[in-house]
């Protein structure tokens, strides 16, 4: 099969995902909520209480702020990432 020059009219092809540093840091802010929920030995203790309220508790309402920072980072860096590759693949705004 004859290999074909990739213009912006042309889809890209798919083949061997490209892991870029920005895209480690993405799966990174990703996945350090499900680990730190995971190891529930790490949090399943009643001391230090805040406000009355034991450890347990609110180190896991603390990670539900902490998720929403890593996520709305690792969108921000995923469209910027997306948008880059565009503009270096000569696609442009679409």
């Amino acid at each position: 099969m004859p290999d074909t020059p990739v213009t912006p009219d042309t889809p890209e092809r798919t083949g061997v995902p490209v892991v870029t540093p920005v895209r480690v840091v993405i799966a990174l802010c990703l996945l350090a909520p499900f680990v730190a929920m995971l190891w529930v030995g790490s949090y399943a203790k009643t001391d230090p209480a805040y406000i009355g309220i034991p450890f347990f508790y609110w180190y896991q309402m603390l990670w539900v702020l902490v998720s929403t920072g890593l996520t709305m980072t690792a969108y921000t860096l995923w469209r910027r990432d997306q948008r880059a590759r565009r503009t270096r693949s000569g696609g442009g705004a679409q």
